[in-house]
């Protein structure tokens, strides 16, 4: 890894950190090391339990040369002391919860946020005995008030999917701390190009790597940062235990997106400022949500903590299920997928009454609070890295 790594520049940092040339053959590219075993010559314990950060490379769902230089150069990137690689975010995700949260704990989180976490907290963290209170995270003295005696964990999405309400992360972690509970961030829409939630007083965060950080929608995986006291141990019981080891394959790819990280992230904020502006002027539109606009409730709070605005944009129409069909059907440039971060442009209609109703399970003021902005379904667009006037003109067809 290049010397003072950490003191470079953030571009320099994603290109290097984690990297050196091959010893043996001088590649200056990463090298892609795919076995699952590794020759020793010492003995080594079988037992993942006796496992430390000294440990050699002796099988992959352990650790991996491939996978180490990912998670070195995240963590620099975050400016965490560490990080764990896993096989998709939910797999990140399922670790943190299922290590860090035991039967009688108290869990607060996001009232919206990713549908596959708020399932994974309602549905299957309830069944293990671990109690639940979704707020709406942007609203501090909502979250202060939901917190017990029992609370071990705050987790927010920052943010929010799809809805890209913003959370204070400072605010949360002061009250994190008074409670000694962890606060745990979903950075994902951010990145640490966007917000470093460790330098704002968060103990992990939890990436989906699938997205902007691998950037080109080839490759699926997951990543936890923060201390090593906290990550450390997830690589025992949480990866070697349940088994969600990232491909080395993947976690190369991966590295190969990082290196255009920044890059990437101010053209996709350049992008989605367009068309936000395109989307706010056109007469189908009802609502458009996006941290970089004026419009947006917490604008002024995510000048303060992000520094880019990322490339989500959530927007609402009239006849949504009519224009949702006519996307199928018409768009040329942009996708009509799921999935968000690649360089190629996405959107997709996040019904209400399949988010609500199944993920989120919101009830009266949190209910029409949640369809003050989204209606009976919001579009969620990932601006890519095309064109913007032709990512417009493609739009505008469709927008009747």
């Amino acid at each position: 890894m290049t010397k003072n790594i950490e003191s470079k520049g953030i571009q320099t940092q994603a290109i290097h950190a984690g990297e050196k040339p091959d010893t043996d053959t001088g590649a200056s590219t990463p090298n892609l090391v795919m076995s699952s075993s590794f020759v020793v010559d010492e003995e080594i314990s079988f037992s993942a339990n006796n496992m430390s950060d000294e440990t050699p490379f002796v099988y992959t769902r352990w650790s991996n040369p491939t996978i180490q230089q990912l998670e070195q150069k995240l963590a620099v990137l975050e400016q965490a002391e560490a990080c764990v690689a896993f096989a998709s975010g939910m797999a990140a995700t399922a670790a943190v919860l299922l290590h860090h949260l035991s039967s009688g704990d108290h869990l607060v989180i996001s009232n919206t946020n990713y549908p596959g976490t708020a399932e994974f907290a309602r549905e299957t963290l309830t069944r293990f005995g671990v109690s639940v209170t979704p707020v709406d995270s942007s609203d501090i003295e909502q979250l202060r008030n939901a917190v017990r005696d029992n609370t071990r964990m705050i987790w927010i999405e920052t943010p929010s999917n799809p809805l890209l309400r913003i959370s204070d992360i400072k605010a949360c972690a002061e009250i994190a701390k008074q409670q000694n509970a962890l606060l745990v961030v979903d950075s994902t829409f951010a990145t640490p190009i966007a917000t470093q939630p460790v330098t704002l007083g968060a103990d992990l965060v939890v990436h989906s790597l699938t997205k902007y950080i691998g950037g080109h929608g080839d490759a699926m995986g997951g990543a936890v940062c923060g201390k090593q006291a906290l990550t450390g141990p997830l690589r025992g019981e949480a990866l070697v235990h349940y088994g969600g080891v990232i491909s080395p394959f993947n976690a190369w790819l991966i590295l190969r997106g990082m290196a255009t990280l920044p890059i990437r992230m101010r053209s996709h904020e350049e992008n989605a400022i367009k068309i936000a502006t395109f989307l706010q002027q056109h007469p189908a539109i009802e609502k458009v949500i996006y941290p970089g606009l004026h419009s947006h409730p917490q604008h002024e709070l995510a000048k303060t903590q992000m520094q880019t605005f990322s490339g989500m944009i959530s927007f609402r129409t009239a006849n949504a299920k009519q224009i949702a069909e006519g996307m199928m059907h018409q768009l040329e440039v942009i996708h009509y997928a799921v999935s968000l971060g690649h360089n190629r442009s996405l959107v997709y209609l996040m019904q209400t009454s399949d988010l609500v109703g199944s993920s989120y399970k919101l009830q009266d003021e949190e209910l029409e609070k949640y369809r003050d902005s989204a209606g009976d379904g919001i579009f969620r667009l990932s601006v890519g890295l095309e064109d913007a006037d032709d990512l417009c003109q493609d739009l505008a067809k469709v927008l009747r």
